[in-house]
């Protein structure tokens, strides 16, 4: 049985945004889709520069979670950095 996801806290609207290698069509891109939460929680990490617990607090979320979350944001944004792909939020990437 799958355990229920709790609701988390985001602030912002990032379904419009799109980040992508200059001189390159989005249409010849592979995309990388970050959900919400993972954008939510880079912004109160890297930008904001809060521990993760106050993150987590934040988010309404436990730190562990932050934690998995953080890291799978991390991992996703090296991986369009390292290798020249698109980076969608999870709502624009399911549109289009």
């Amino acid at each position: 049985m799958r355990k229920k996801r709790v609701e988390r806290t985001i602030a912002g609207d990032h379904s419009h945004v799109c980040f992508k290698p200059c001189g390159v069509q989005r249409k010849f891109l592979e995309r990388v889709a970050l959900d919400e939460d993972e954008m939510e929680a880079i912004r109160l990490s890297d930008f904001e520069g809060l521990y993760q617990q106050e993150c987590a607090d934040r988010m309404g979320i436990s730190r562990t979670t932050f934690s998995r979350i953080i890291e799978r944001a991390h991992k996703k944004v090296a991986d369009v950095l390292l290798h020249q792909k698109a980076l969608v939020m999870m709502t624009e990437y399911n549109e289009g």
